[in-house]
């Protein structure tokens, strides 16, 4: 075995080639070096993202992550909520606090006996953290034996970490720990508690909200509240409690015991029963109704539930009409540009609003219309030659990334608009301490339909997710506390299908890819599930718009 290896790294825009012992620790090696400067939240090793207690055992190519870039976002946020962790269990080391969805720039927690905290317990836990901070402990990153693990979880009440492990089976468990406190291994930490000084504790709801700055930013942002989607979520929440699947090792079970099909029926039943109650509220309104606006983020399952929404509206006697805002898009020629002079087709001006609104008040007035088509293979739009009017039942579905945007259909009255909201608001953990984004679990919808219709590899899909992301922020999550209505598209199970197709995908993603770190990390998280078999999901279910065979027409 060689005594040396190669560590490649740029610096000052150059490459450079360094030759250090076999072994040493990343952060010994960047202390060697001139010109690295701290605020390191950890390391890219060969394009996967390690902590900086990493051990360099084989030659690669090295590149600190910074806290100010997305990585270190993300490693910053999931080092807070493990220090939180840590102030509850030393605060109160009989009740578990467990966290939920995220806020804005923030993380949702409610304590496990359902008592809401009072303000002077969120307090102290904020005065608790605090300490932490100041003490800079450091948190390390190392294995322990699996039967010392589970015997560790086990004595220290961590009961959803635990029934991980029927799931898991590597005989060395890694693990992250800090001031006698252990937490499963998901992503790295930063390495000391010093780093985290940004952050606020609030109370909020019937829990608290831990606070933390954008990606970036070393202030917090003023909290800006979303009422409407956090009631959707604490909806799910209480009703996954009832069940009793509210982290992964639960839905693991009920693969194991072959009791998962019953599970699914109950999942879809209830998603059905929530768009039927939506349907009913616009029924309430048929008087004044007449355009049904459908917005969400990317891979929400809009077109689906737009389809299932028009057999809703057929029971209550309403006759919908569905037509898209894709196919109001400008030619290309005429589409703003992008900071690279490619067309945006993201934004708001992309679109014909004016030819979009004249048609609409037309066909409010009753008159005949003939929809376009936008034909995205020549990049024109093109008359259907099918006109459409409306009669006394009739009420248009009018679905696009835009639809919550009162600029886009200004010459509608809004009494006459029902707006609705759609995201994949998942409420599983993977334990008390480690959530599942929702954004993850939309990649992964996204990368199965991407390849199964489009022929597109993960690696290009998680390429584009960051720019997709940054349309989101930009065109839709700002009007979504505007909607009539929120639906959640998320299914509880689905990630378990997921699996089936993406893990072949995220494993053609190679260590030379930029996007490796992306694809290593989401293998990781699928490594928990228990897989599911698709031929489980009905054929009218959201997930069939991205896995197939679907009995809707697309």
């Amino acid at each position: 075995m060689n005594n040396t290896i190669e560590v490649h790294f740029l610096q000052a825009g150059k490459e450079k080639i360094v030759t250090c012992p076999f072994g040493v620790t990343v952060d010994s090696f960047l202390e060697s070096l001139d010109g690295v400067e701290g605020g390191l939240a950890a390391v890219r090793v060969n394009n996967e993202v390690l902590p900086l207690s990493t051990r360099l055992e084989i030659n690669c190519f090295l590149k600190p992550v910074s806290l100010a870039s997305r990585d270190g976002a993300v490693i910053y946020r999931r080092s807070l909520a493990f220090l939180l962790a840590i102030a509850a269990r030393d605060l109160f080391p009989h009740r578990r606090l467990t966290v939920g969805h995220s806020l804005g720039y923030s993380y949702y927690y409610t304590f496990a006996d359902g008592k809401k905290p009072g303000p002077d317990e969120t307090k102290s836990l904020e005065r608790e953290m605090r300490v932490l901070v100041k003490e800079n402990l450091p948190i390390s990153c190392g294995y322990m034996a699996y039967d010392e693990a589970l015997a560790l979880f086990e004595k220290n009440h961590q009961e959803d970490t635990f029934l991980l492990f029927e799931q898991r089976s590597e005989p060395a468990v890694r693990v992250n720990q800090c001031r006698g406190f252990a937490d499963l291994y998901v992503e790295p930490l930063v390495n000391r508690t010093g780093l985290l000084d940004v952050f606020e504790l609030m109370k909020y709801g019937d829990g608290l909200i831990l606070r933390f700055p954008m990606a970036g930013k070393k202030t917090l942002e003023h909290f800006e509240d979303s009422p409407g989607l956090f009631s959707v979520y604490r909806e799910y929440k209480k009703w996954g409690n009832i069940l009793g699947v509210h982290a992964v090792g639960q839905l693991n079970r009920l693969v194991s015991g072959r009791t998962i099909r019953d599970y699914i029926r109950t999942t879809e039943a209830f998603q059905a029963k929530k768009l039927a109650e939506i349907t009913d509220r616009i029924y309430e309104r048929r008087d004044d109704v007449r355009i049904i606006l459908i917005a969400g983020p990317s891979s929400s399952g809009k077109t689906t539930t737009a389809k299932r929404l028009s057999i809703q509206l057929q029971v209550m006697g309403m006759s919908p009409i569905a037509i898209s805002l894709d196919d109001y898009y400008r030619n290309p020629e005429e589409a703003p540009k992008d900071e690279n002079g490619r067309p945006d087709l993201e934004c708001l001006e992309a679109l014909d609003v004016p030819y979009l609104n004249q048609q609409l008040v037309e066909l409010l007035e009753g008159k005949e219309v003939d929809i376009p088509v936008f034909d995205f293979k020549t990049g024109s739009r093109k008359i259907r030659g099918k006109p459409i009017h409306l009669d006394e039942h009739s009420v248009l579905i009018l679905e696009g990334i835009h639809g919550l945007n009162d600029a886009c259909t200004p010459q509608v009255e809004r009494k006459k608009k029902f707006k609705l909201y759609i995201s994949a608001l998942t409420q599983l953990n993977l334990d008390d301490h480690n959530r599942i984004p929702t954004s993850d679990n939309r990649l992964l919808r996204r990368m199965v339909r991407d390849n199964q219709f489009r022929g597109t590899g993960a690696a290009k899909t998680i390429q584009m997710w960051s720019s997709v992301q940054a349309g989101e922020r930009k065109h839709i999550f700002p009007f979504q506390d505007g909607a009539d209505a929120a639906f959640n598209s998320a299914l509880d199970y689905e990630l378990a299908v997921l699996k089936f197709y993406a893990d072949p995908l995220l494993r053609s993603v190679k260590p030379n890819m930029t996007e490796y770190a992306e694809a290593r990390r989401i293998l990781s998280l699928l490594g928990n599930f228990a897989p599911i078999p698709p031929q489980y999901v009905p054929g009218t279910s959201i997930l069939r718009e991205f896995i197939g065979e679907s009995e809707f027409k697309y």
